[in-house]
Formats: structure tokens, C-alpha cells, sequence
């Protein structure tokens, strides 16, 4: 596999390409969306604009193997995205506060863009990833259904108008300022 370190004062003033391939080993374990599987193809363009700008280009493309949030079974998840960033060598310290324009230390060779290319493809995942209506696991989603809360139930929903059912006193005195508003 291609290094993901650019050297920034080796580069020549065009553009220059590098195919990466990513596997299910590229994304840690410890990263809050966990990746069963990968086959991402990632292209990195790099353009040196002068002695201190670079732009950078990422097209990824390709498919990641997630657990579904519904039924925990694994679901495909399509990645098509594109990413720019320019980057500009000035000063002595690291700026990424800005959207689009990272600021890199005079003194840096070289640019690891391979945490650019892991939050790259993990921000494609949706908060919610589920299956399309009808292809979860029906198994788990019987389960799901058994333990969903009902109204009136002790999980403190409201009551279906019966007086033999006792309740907290809080609960009632929640209740009447409910009402009365």
C-alpha cells in the first residue's frame, strides 16, 4: 500500500495522484462506528499551488460492512464522496480551526493524510444507519416489538382511564399541572 505521509517540500508545482485501497484494518477498533468489512478505493490528488499552498483532493468510493442500529445484523453502506482541503506551511503551529484550509508548521516535511482519509470516509455514515423498510432480521425485530413500552404500562405512560390501577402521587400531581395548563 501507498504511504499516506506526502512529502510537502519534494513535491513539484503539478499534480500528482495516489490510489489507495482500504480494508476493514484501516478503521481501529476504538472508533465509534465499528466496520465489519471495507472496499473503499480512495484517489488523492495533491497540487502544489506555490512554495507554501497545496490543495488537496479525495474521491472515495466503495462499500463499508456496519452493524445496523435496528437489528444489529450487517448492512452495506455506500461511500461516493468528495473532499478538498487546502493546505498551507506557515508559522510554528498546527491550525485546523477552519473548514477547508489546514495550517501546518514551516518545519513539517511531510503531511500524514491518513486520519483526513479515515474522518474522510467514516462522516459518510448517516447518525441512523439502518436496513430499507422489510430487510431487517425478523427475529430480532419480534424481540423488539415484545419489549416495546405499551401506554398505561409501568413504564409511566399514561393511564387508560381505569381507577383500579394505583399510581404515584407524583405522578398525579404532574399530572394535574399538566391539566391545567
Amino acid at each position: 500500500m501507498a504511504s499516506f505521509k506526502l512529502n510537502l517540500k519534494a513535491l513539484p508545482f503539478e499534480s500528482q495522484s495516489v490510489t489507495y485501497r482500504l480494508g476493514a484494518d484501516f478503521f481501529p477498533d476504538d472508533e465509534p462506528a465499528e466496520v465489519i468489512a471495507a472496499d473503499i478505493e480512495v484517489e488523492a490528488v495533491i497540487a502544489r499551488k506555490s512554495e507554501c499552498d497545496y490543495e488537496l483532493s479525495l474521491s472515495c468510493h466503495g462499500t463499508l460492512t456496519i452493524p445496523c442500529d435496528r437489528c444489529l445484523d450487517p448492512m452495506a453502506h455506500q461511500v461516493d464522496t468528495t473532499y478538498r482541503l487546502s493546505v498551507r506551511q506557515e508559522g510554528e503551529s498546527l491550525d485546523d480551526s477552519r473548514d477547508n484550509l489546514l495550517v501546518v508548521p514551516e518545519q513539517w516535511r511531510e503531511l500524514d493524510i491518513e486520519p483526513i482519509v479515515r474522518d474522510t470516509v467514516l462522516l459518510t455514515i448517516p447518525i441512523m444507519h439502518t436496513h430499507a423498510p422489510g430487510e431487517c432480521n425478523e427475529q430480532m425485530m419480534e424481540q423488539l416489538q415484545s419489549h416495546h413500552a405499551q401506554p398505561g404500562g409501568e413504564d409511566g405512560g399514561q393511564s387508560d382511564g381505569g381507577d383500579d390501577q394505583a399510581t404515584d402521587p407524583r405522578w398525579d400531581a404532574l399530572r394535574k399541572l399538566k391539566n391545567n395548563n
